[in-house]
C-alpha cells in the first residue's frame, strides 16, 4: 500500500519532528467492521480495500508548513566585546541615518550604520524605524552607494529588519528587493550570501514581497547563483529557494518556473554522493527537492533528470556514513532524502522510464535498516520516515519483499513495534505488503516471531494498531490455512476478547478453519 507524504519539513537545519495525523479512529474502525463481515472476502477485495485505505491515509497525512528565518551576524568579537544593543527612538534613528548619509568621514558614517544595525536587533527599534518617514529610502540610498563598507552595513541593517516577526516590517523593505536581486550577480561571496539570507527571510514573511520578486526575476537570479564555487553562497541559495518553494502559491506561480530553469539539474548534482558532497548544502537542496516533489507539478521531469537514482545512491552513502561516524547532523539530510524517495516511488513515471529497477537491490533494503537502527538510537522521531519509504518500496514489489525475507529482517522490523503506535501501524503495514504477495511469502512469515508479536499488538489500546493487526491476520488466514489452527491454539482468542470485532473475527476464523479442513 503506497502512500504519499505531503509533509513540509523544517527548512532550517534543526532536528525534524514528524507530525503524523491518522484518520479518526472511529471512522477507520467502522470501516474495518464492514470489512470483516463477508466470509467470502477474496484477495482482490482485500486489495481494493487496501487501496481505499491508502487514499484515506494520503488525505490524512498533512502537516502545517514549518518555516524559519536565518540571522547572519558576523560581529567582530573585539568590536562587540562589552557592547549591549540598546533600543533606539525615532530621534536617535534619524540622527544615525543623517550621520551615515552626510558624515564627513567614511569611518564616522560606517560607525553610525553599525550603531543603527545593533539597535535594529530590537523589535521596538524596527517598528520605530519603519514609522519614520524616508528611513527605508535613506537606507536604500546607502545600499546603492559606491562605497563598499557602507553598502555592507546598509545590507546588514536590512538583514536585521528582514528577521522581524512582523509582516509590516518585511513589506517596508520592498523598495530594496530589486537591488538585493541585482547584487546576487556581484563578486563578493560574503555580500551575495547576506543578500540571499535577507531575501529568504523576506520571502517567507509576506506574499506582497513574493509578488514583487517574481516579476523582478528572482528565479533566474537564483538559478545564476547555483553555479557559484562558494559553499556559503550555495547554502544560502538553498535556504532562499526553500523559502520560496514553500509559498502557498508556489505550485501555480513559482515551481513551474523553477522546473523550467537549470536549478533542478544543478540541485541533483549537488546531491550526488562523493567527496565533494557538503552536508549543509545538501540538506538545503534536499528540502528544496522535497517541496517540488510534494507539489506534483512535474515529477516526471525530475525522474527523467535522474532524481530517483541520485537519491537512491545518496541513501546508500548515508547508511555508510552513519556506520563510520558519530557526527551529528546526518539525520538532517536523511529526513528529506527519505521523503523525496517515498513520494517519487508513487509516481507512475517511475515505471515508465524504468528507473525503479535501479533501486531493486538488497543494498537499498540493508541501507534502510541501518538508518532505522541509527534513528532508533539517535532520533526515534524519524523512524516513521524510513518506514514509510519501506512501505512504498514493498507495496508493489515482490523483489523488495523477498529481500526483507532473505536478509532475515522481519524480526528486527517487529522489534520496532514497541516504539510508538504510529511506528507500529507502519511496521504492520509493511508486513501486510509482504503477506499480500501470496502463499509463498506467508509461509516464510509464519509463525516465526510474527505470532507472538501479533498477540501483543492485538492487546494494544490503539484501535489503528489493532485494526492493522486484524488485517494482517486476515491475509495470513487466506494464504496460510495452518495459521488459523496455530493462532487459535496459541491465543485462545483471549487477546481479541477486549475488542468489539471479536464476534466477527471468530466467525471468520472458524469459516477459514472449516475451509482448510475440507480443502
Amino acid at each position: 500500500m503506497r502512500g504519499r507524504y505531503r509533509l513540509s519539513g523544517l527548512c532550517s537545519p534543526l532536528p525534524v519532528l514528524i507530525l503524523v495525523q491518522i484518520s479518526s479512529s472511529s471512522t477507520m474502525w467502522s470501516r474495518r467492521q464492514r470489512r470483516l463481515r463477508p466470509l467470502s472476502c477474496g484477495v482482490e477485495e482485500l486489495r481494493c480495500r487496501r487501496r481505499e485505505r491508502e487514499a484515506a491515509l494520503r488525505k490524512a497525512r498533512r502537516e502545517q508548513q514549518l518555516v524559519s528565518k536565518r540571522l547572519l551576524r558576523d560581529e567582530d568579537p573585539e568590536k562587540a566585546e562589552g557592547y549591549v544593543a540598546v533600543i533606539l527612538g525615532e530621534a536617535e534613528i534619524q540622527q544615525f541615518l543623517r550621520l551615515a548619509q552626510r558624515g564627513t568621514e567614511e569611518k564616522e558614517r560606517e560607525k553610525a550604520l553599525v550603531s543603527l544595525r545593533r539597535g535594529l536587533q530590537h523589535p521596538e527599534t524596527q517598528q520605530a524605524f519603519i514609522r519614520l518617514e524616508g528611513s527605508i529610502r535613506t537606507l536604500v540610498g546607502l545600499l546603492t552607494s559606491n562605497q563598499a563598507l557602507l553598502q555592507l552595513e546598509a545590507a546588514r541593517c536590512l538583514h536585521e529588519l528582514s528577521h522581524s516577526e512582523q509582516s509590516t516590517v518585511a513589506e517596508a523593505c520592498l523598495p530594496a528587493t530589486s537591488y538585493l536581486l541585482t547584487y546576487l550577480s556581484g563578486h563578493s561571496s560574503d555580500f551575495i550570501e547576506l543578500c540571499l539570507y535577507t531575501l529568504g527571510n523576506l520571502i517567507v514573511e509576506s506574499e506582497a514581497v513574493r509578488r514583487q520578486l517574481l516579476p523582478q526575476g528572482i528565479v533566474p537570479a537564483l538559478a545564476a547563483c547555483i553555479q557559484s564555487p562558494h559553499l556559503t553562497v550555495l547554502e544560502a541559495l538553498g535556504y532562499a529557494l526553500s523559502q520560496l518553494l514553500q509559498a502557498k502559491e508556489a505550485p501555480e506561480k513559482i515551481i513551474p518556473s523553477v522546473l523550467g530553469s537549470p536549478l533542478p539539474q544543478h540541485m541533483l548534482q549537488l546531491l550526488q554522493p562523493g567527496p565533494k558532497l557538503n552536508l549543509g548544502v545538501a540538506v538545503e537542496f534536499a528540502w528544496c527537492l522535497h517541496y517540488i516533489i510534494c507539489s506534483q507539478v512535474n515529477n516526471a521531469l525530475l525522474i527523467t533528470h535522474g532524481a530517483l537514482s541520485t537519491l537512491g545512491l545518496l541513501l546508500l552513502d548515508l547508511a555508510g556514513a552513519v556506520q563510520r561516524t558519530e557526527d551529528a547532523g546526518l539525520e538532517l539530510l536523511a529526513c528529506p532524502v527519505l521523503r523525496c524517495l517515498s513520494n517519487l516511488l508513487t509516481e507512475a513515471a517511475v515505471e515508465a522510464v524504468g528507473e525503479q529497477m535501479q533501486l531493486r537491490d538488497e543494498r537499498v533494503v540493508a541501507a534502510l535498516f541501518i538508518l532505522l537502527q541509527f534513528f532508533l538510537q539517535k532520533q526515534p522521531s524519524l523512524l516513521p520516515e524510513g518506514l514509510w519509504l519501506l512501505n512504498n518500496l514493498t507495496a508493489n514489489s515482490p523483489s523488495f519483499c523477498t529481500s526483507l525475507l532473505s536478509l532475515d529482517l522481519i524480526e528486527p522490523l517487529l522489534q520496532l513495534l514497541s516504539v510508538s503506535n504510529v511506528v507500529s501501524v507502519l511496521v504492520l503495514t509493511v508486513v501486510c505488503n509482504i503477506a499480500e504477495k501470496g502463499p509463498a511469502y506467508c509461509q516464510r512469515l509464519w509463525p516465526g516471531p510474527l505470532l507472538p508479536s501479533l498477540l501483543d499488538t492485538l492487546a494494544f489500546s490503539d484501535t489503528e494498531v489493532v485494526g492493522q493487526s486484524l488485517e494482517l491476520l486476515q491475509l495470513l488466514f487466506l494464504y496460510q490455512p495452518g495459521a488459523v489452527q496455530a493462532f487459535l491454539q496459541q491465543s485462545g482468542l483471549q487477546a481479541l476478547q477486549r475488542h468489539e470485532e471479536v464476534a466477527q473475527l471468530q466467525d471468520r476464523v472458524r469459516a477459514l478453519q472449516q475451509t482448510a479442513q475440507h480443502g
